[in-house]
């Protein structure tokens, strides 16, 4: 079977769709005020968005498992350039406001602390986020790949880093190099904020994996894996729900550091989340939209990365957190704007082909010359 069969438009086009959320939803929080964050229709419902990551862990996980590039070399390798991508985006975010004089003072301020600013950015080129992540659980999940051969041993594996991520939240050494490594897995209070540990994190990513595992042993059947992505989600959602609701405390604690119940909670809403988007998107014809959604699932770290920068940077010319919803609005259609120009002037740089619109500019031989 050829491996173009083996994609599902279901997963392109969420990816797609997370890159557009993610833009959405980092203006809101750099620039939008507490009240026009949590206080209005439009902010709460933004703010409520950006607690679709878990969607964005499991189809990461499922296209690993599916993946062409299945050597444990290729998985730790893509794992150390992406913890190099991190923590180059990081200091593009914080070092070069601070170097070139446009950082804008209330950012700093909220986090409270007194050290020298130089000290603070440095802290903050630490912070760990969704890419730190996704490095840190490649050099994990290429032995799992590798090793464990039966789906359900795969789901176990997922399921026990969820049980045990709020047993093992703490761990720390005296050492502070290595307590940051230790920080970036269990999240242990580092100055450097972590907001995606791996544990528990990276069991979505898991989850996702024992849904390729499925998926290839279904002959890769979108249908029918789909169909069972339903039944497991409910089953998930009927177990995590009491869980949540009723033991709280141990198992939610805050959408970032969430416990066992948490993990399954979310990630059974996530399965019948791909379970809708993969019966209405099977419905509709490829048109336009499709398209750049596609392309962005493409470039979905590039883009990542791109859409951060930006947004960071802005803060020196429209400050941080001090406009209102239409303003905000604005700034987000700007964004979008932005981060589609930087990624196809990336293509045209690298000879990638962009994406569609920007396409006949780039090969008329009339522009070129």
């Amino acid at each position: 079977m050829e491996q173009q069969s083996r994609r599902i438009l279901a997963l392109d086009i969420i990816k797609g769709m997370s890159v557009i959320g993610m833009i959405i939803i980092h203006t809101l929080l750099i620039y939008a005020n507490v009240k026009s964050q949590y206080e209005t229709a439009v902010g709460s419902f933004i703010v409520f968005l950006g607690r679709g990551t878990s969607i964005f862990m499991i189809c990461m996980g499922f296209t690993f498992m599916t993946s062409s590039h299945q050597s444990l070399k290729s998985s730790i390798k893509r794992g150390g350039l992406l913890l190099l991508a991190a923590f180059f985006m990081n200091f593009m975010k914080f070092m070069i406001p601070v170097i070139f004089g446009f950082a804008p003072d209330n950012f700093i301020q909220k986090y409270g602390w007194h050290a020298p600013i130089e000290q603070q950015y440095v802290y903050l080129v630490q912070l760990g986020d969704i890419l730190q992540l996704a490095g840190m659980s490649l050099l994990v999940i290429g032995f799992i790949r590798k090793y464990v051969k039966n789906k359900y041993g795969i789901l176990a594996i997922g399921l026990f880093v969820a049980l045990v991520s709020r047993e093992v939240n703490g761990i720390n050494t005296d050492v502070p190099v290595i307590n940051y490594v230790l920080d970036l897995i269990f999240n242990n209070d580092y100055p450097a904020y972590v907001y995606f540990s791996v544990f528990p994190w990276m069991s979505f990513i898991i989850i996702g994996m024992f849904f390729g595992k499925w998926f290839q042993e279904l002959n890769y059947d979108s249908k029918q894996l789909f169909k069972k992505m339903l039944y497991v989600g409910l089953l998930f959602v009927a177990v995590g729900a009491p869980l949540v609701f009723l033991y709280g405390d141990y198992n939610y604690n805050g959408f970032y550091h969430m416990g066992p119940g948490g993990v399954i909670y979310f990630a059974g809403w996530t399965l019948i989340f791909l379970w809708a988007i993969f019966n209405i998107s099977s419905r509709i014809k490829e048109n336009n939209f499709m398209k750049i959604l596609k392309y962005c699932s493409r470039n979905l770290t590039s883009m990542y990365m791109i859409q951060w920068i930006l947004i960071s940077w802005g803060k020196g010319i429209f400050g941080y957190r001090q406009h209102g919803i239409p303003f905000v609005l604005l700034l987000i259609v700007l964004y979008i704007i932005l981060t589609f120009l930087v990624q196809n002037l990336l293509d045209i740089l690298r000879k990638k082909e962009p994406l569609f619109f920007f396409r006949r500019i780039s090969t008329d031989e009339t522009v070129l010359k």
